[in-house]
């Protein structure tokens, strides 16, 4: 059974991620830090880039470490914008593992963009196994990450104008904007490739 670490900083609700992994067959397993005996690793976040950034202080080396150790290890809402150098919404670093900056969206809509929307896969890897152009997943969010490269942008979504990347990733480490736990068939998908990857 593959062992999947769910980091809990304090900053969201991991019912939703649990039973998610759980009925994918995975053993998911609270953590405060990266344990060393799991075999992925997953960083679910929402609420205050600055605050998840204060929150990482003495587990920035361990969080990266794992990122380099070749397992598994995916960010999900502001853990997906934590994996970059840092954010407008206010001071302090994330773990710098993408280079660029989370910036707020620019859309003509209701910001945060909240509810469902699409997503468009732009490359054909793993973690986005079975998921074609035009299938919807759950927003909660009012920022987004503007890659420094853009090799790391595996699916694009348009949001009032405002096209961002909803799905990065490159080697082991990944991030959604979007909520996989909490979109359906599509984000069951994801999670699925994702524990797939962990088994390689």
């Amino acid at each position: 059974m593959t062992r999947v670490g769910i980091l809990d900083l304090g900053l969201s609700n991991l019912f939703s991620i649990r039973a998610a992994l759980a009925r994918l067959g995975a053993e998911p397993l609270v953590e405060h830090r990266p344990g060393r005996e799991i075999d992925a690793l997953v960083f679910p976040g929402v609420g205050n880039f600055s605050e998840a950034a204060a929150r990482l202080e003495g587990l920035r080396e361990e969080l990266i470490d794992f990122a380099r150790s070749g397992r598994p290890f995916l960010g999900i809402c502001l853990g997906m914008q934590i994996l970059f150098e840092e954010s407008e919404e206010g001071p302090g670093r994330g773990l710098g593992l993408y280079g660029g900056k989370v910036r707020l969206l620019g859309a003509r809509g209701k910001i945060p963009h909240m509810g469902w929307n699409t997503i468009i896969p732009v490359r054909n890897v793993p973690i986005l196994e079975g998921v074609e152009p035009g299938e919807w997943v759950y927003f909660m969010h009012s920022y987004a990450p503007r890659p420094a490269e853009e090799s790391v942008v595996l699916a694009l979504t348009n949001y009032g104008g405002d096209e961002f990347p909803s799905v990065v990733g490159s080697a082991n480490l990944f991030g959604t904007q979007f909520h996989p736990e909490k979109s359906g068939p599509t984000g069951r998908k994801i999670l699925k490739n994702f524990l797939r990857l962990a088994k390689t």
